[in-house]
């Protein structure tokens, strides 16, 4: 049984909110507001509008104040930019007129948040709610703490866009979904937030749908932020934000059919048929090795020179000639990559046969357009190199050392950038 001391000390502050392992499924607001309404969660009524026209009559037959929100999986969007005139992609409107003018300037526009490309993301649908008047925001979340081999709750007394900068506020209480939301639960929130008897019910009821929800869907992050207290003291949940187990995906079919298809996306999916392993990331430097363990160590020595990975990609033993064009190709076409790092450690797969891959890949594309540094080590891998040297192909050469191949990707990509 748990007691009021010892939950007292497992209710720990810490220093940021935590977030789910990356590469998780996504959902958009629209899409989640329904989701949470499945679960008897209270939400505003909300429409999705994709044209300035539909977002003047919602907000005329709504005859209030609306929240107008962009569609885009990023956050910080209340916080953004547009490029059409410059303001962010939450936005209070007062008329049907200003709902209008507002929708003219976000859709098709692209909006640029912390957390977005530097492009920004296009946005091409809006959802719109009725206003409602906040006399307090606050922060409830459900996710799995690794470290602790359980799922967590983490609650905050300010929530909304300053959530990051208020994590002095943040508390987290593990509990076991067995049991869920307990007493001494409860009365440490009430304790801590400060809600009355009544107010306190209302949580609960929210708490106790929040780990429904969290079970039954194979959730690895559940977001509510912000839950607002009303002036007429409800509390409505305004925006969510959800992470889903990809391992769950024929489970959650419904679910996983709405995920929002990327560029990025789409790329890894097709590389992923040709059984690699793609991730995106910030920098300009491409990776091809096989093996996570070295795409790491990879990533790591090339940080160490200066340099910054564009992706992570796996080919593991599937470096046929097919798989490496298409992982060529995506490279190529990708305009932030100004070099490529091929790094393979030849175990259960032949160096020469990687070689052989590469050469026939690279000239069916016409050569390569950025340099590309290539190291082989292992089975076969002075016949790889040979076969390579002797290819004669442009921008193409071999350094059979980790840290010689790493130093002089990083020099050639700093020079590209110059």
């Amino acid at each position: 049984m748990i007691t009021w001391r010892s939950i007292t000390r497992t209710c720990q502050r810490h220093h940021a909110p935590i977030r789910a392992q990356v590469r998780r499924l996504n959902l958009l607001e629209h899409h989640s507001h329904k989701l949470l309404q499945e679960f008897k969660l209270p939400v505003p009524p909300g429409f999705l509008v994709t044209t300035p026209e539909q977002a003047k009559h919602v907000v005329s037959v709504m005859n209030a104040p609306s929240m107008i929100k962009a569609q885009v999986l990023a956050g910080g969007r209340g916080k953004g930019k547009f490029n059409s005139d410059g303001k962010g992609g939450v936005r209070l409107v007062e008329s049907p007129s200003e709902a209008f003018k507002s929708a003219t300037n976000m859709l098709g526009y692209y909006l640029t948040t912390a957390q977005t490309p530097k492009g920004g993301l296009r946005v091409d649908n809006l959802y719109i709610y009725k206003a409602v008047s906040i006399a307090q925001e606050f922060y409830l979340a459900m996710t799995f703490d690794r470290q602790h081999n359980s799922p967590v709750l983490l609650i905050s007394s300010s929530g909304g866009t300053d959530i990051e900068s208020n994590v002095d506020k943040m508390h987290k209480l593990w509990f076991r979904l067995s049991t869920g939301i307990t007493d001494e639960i409860d009365a440490y929130m009430q304790a801590e937030l400060g809600f009355s008897d009544t107010e306190m019910k209302d949580i609960h009821r929210i708490l106790v749908q929040m780990v429904k929800l969290f079970k039954e869907k194979d959730v690895t992050l559940l977001e509510l932020n912000p839950v607002v207290r009303t002036e007429e003291g409800e509390f409505i949940c305004l925006d969510a934000k959800f992470e889903f187990d990809n391992s769950a995906r024929y489970r959650q079919k419904e679910i996983f059919a709405l995920e929002e298809r990327s560029p990025e996306k789409e790329e890894e999916d097709q590389l992923a048929k040709l059984g690699l392993s793609y991730v995106r990331l910030e920098g300009n430097i491409g990776n091809i090795v096989n093996g996570a363990g070295l795409a790491m160590a990879t990533n790591d020595l090339i940080s160490l020179y200066g340099g910054k990975c564009a992706n992570f990609l796996d080919v593991g033993g599937a470096a046929t000639k097919e798989a490496l064009r298409k992982a060529f190709e995506i490279l190529q076409r990708d305009e932030r990559v100004k070099g490529i790092l091929i790094n393979i450690y030849g175990g259960i797969v032949r160096c020469d046969m990687i070689a052989e891959a590469i050469v026939a890949a690279a000239a069916e594309m016409g050569g390569f357009k950025c340099p590309v540094v290539v190291r082989l080590q292992g089975t076969n891998s002075e016949k790889g190199l040979k076969l390579i040297e002797q290819s004669g192909l442009k921008n193409l050469v071999v350094e059979g050392e980790f840290e010689k191949a790493a130093r002089m990707i990083v020099k050639q990509t700093l020079g590209a950038e110059l």
